[in-house]
């Protein structure tokens, strides 16, 4: 079967130890300190400095931040997250239905970093505290497992970007029992990163893409995106050393002028990526535009279950009407929280005043806060912009 519908289009060495020895080393000071000289030595060969960045990973955010990264990173070079967190952008109405069916008494299965999402009014925490039966799995193939186990009704509550989203599909194709079903929030990450280019406020001159969605979608999935908005892309692992060879490589791309595309994650990522993976993706679902939480309403960004599986499609399954939540009130000081301002990399998590003071991860106010992958809870945890 060939792939379906992908709605996007689609030199590079290895760091390694010494001469000879054959043990991949991504955590040496001196090698750290080799590239953040070299880093350091582009950036003042920039025409205009500072050169901004944009990763959009929250994975890469995570080692950044705990490794401190960012105080390696010359006054030349700018480095912001974008949108790369797939639980912070899930938006209040998709949460409201998985409420509404929690409510209605069907066991919703989904990751821990869901349950504090808040919806219009309520969160998968608060109606679990009221009785719901929600539970926390590590994985698709879990929830199957879970409804194995039980008679009544279980809805995956999924969310992530390609990564997960390719697991999701192969277990929809084999064959899951009846009373299992999904409801999608999967996101796909490339046309996000087309909007935020396009974005008046979010001035950035190339991406250092995520090398886990890329092992599923390859690399050249980046090639129109380049093409059209004429900013380098390097596509990067996650180790310290991995971030800062992507930087050393992004931003002299930046420097000369580039429009290209590098795979800086050569041991991982091709070309063409997973083709098994991505047949299977784009066979069960298909891309449609959906609001993502904070930024803006974007075509094909969201991944919905195509027709042929609707047996397996929650929403369809189910007469899910979250209506009365939006009766309900919503979120304390929610209108204060500039968690999109954040993901579109137009904003730091300091900038915002209820950063750890009225919103932190212990009694989050914003998606930001909540999941591990969200820049705030990041930042809340090491610190973005240390000074070491």
């Amino acid at each position: 079967m060939s792939e379906r519908n992908p709605p996007i289009d689609g030199p590079t060495g290895s760091i390694s130890g010494s001469e000879g020895d054959d043990e991949l080393r991504f955590r040496d000071p001196e090698k750290a300190d080799a590239l953040a000289d070299r880093l350091a030595e582009i950036g003042d060969e920039l025409d205009d400095p500072p050169a901004t960045v944009m990763h959009v990973c929250g994975s890469h955010e995570q080692s950044i931040a705990k490794f401190g990264l960012r105080s390696l990173l010359p006054d030349t070079v700018n480095l912001v997250m974008g949108p790369g967190c797939p639980v912070c952008v899930t938006n209040m109405p998709e949460v409201d239905e998985a409420v509404a069916l929690a409510e209605k008494g069907v066991t919703i299965a989904t990751y821990g970093d869901m349950l504090k999402v808040s919806g219009t009014a309520k969160s998968l925490d608060d109606v679990r505290s009221e009785g719901a039966d929600v539970r926390v799995v590590y994985g698709t193939q879990d929830a199957v497992e879970l409804a194995e186990d039980l008679d009544g009704e279980v809805v995956f509550f999924a969310t992530g970007f390609e990564t997960t989203a390719a697991p999701t599909a192969a277990v929809i194709r084999d064959d899951p029992p009846e009373n299992f079903s999904v409801l999608s929030a999967h996101k796909y990450i490339p046309p996000a990163m087309e909007i935020v280019a396009e974005m008046p406020d979010t001035e950035i001159d190339g991406y250092l893409a995520a090398g886990n969605a890329a092992i599923i979608t390859g690399h050249g999935i980046f090639d129109g995106l380049v093409d059209r908005h004429g900013l380098p892309v390097v596509v990067g692992g996650f180790e310290p050393l991995d971030i800062l060879a992507g930087l050393v490589k992004l931003v002299e791309h930046v420097r000369d002028g580039d429009q290209t595309v590098e795979n800086a994650y050569p041991r991982c990522v091709t070309r063409d990526g997973n083709r098994v993976a991505k047949e299977q993706l784009w066979d069960v679902f298909e891309a449609v535009g959906g609001e993502w939480r904070g930024i803006a309403h974007i075509p094909n960004a969201n991944l919905q279950l195509r027709d042929e599986y609707a047996e397996y499609d929650a929403s369809k399954r189910f007469d899910v009407d979250a209506s009365y939540l939006r009766e309900q009130s919503g979120s304390r000081l929610l209108h204060d929280c500039i968690c999109g301002d954040i993901m579109a990399g137009a904003a730091d998590p300091t900038d915002c005043r209820l950063f750890g003071e009225a919103c932190t991860p212990a009694d989050p106010v914003g998606a930001c806060m909540v999941s591990s992958e969200g820049t705030c809870k990041i930042w809340h945890e090491y610190g973005g912009r240390p000074d070491l």
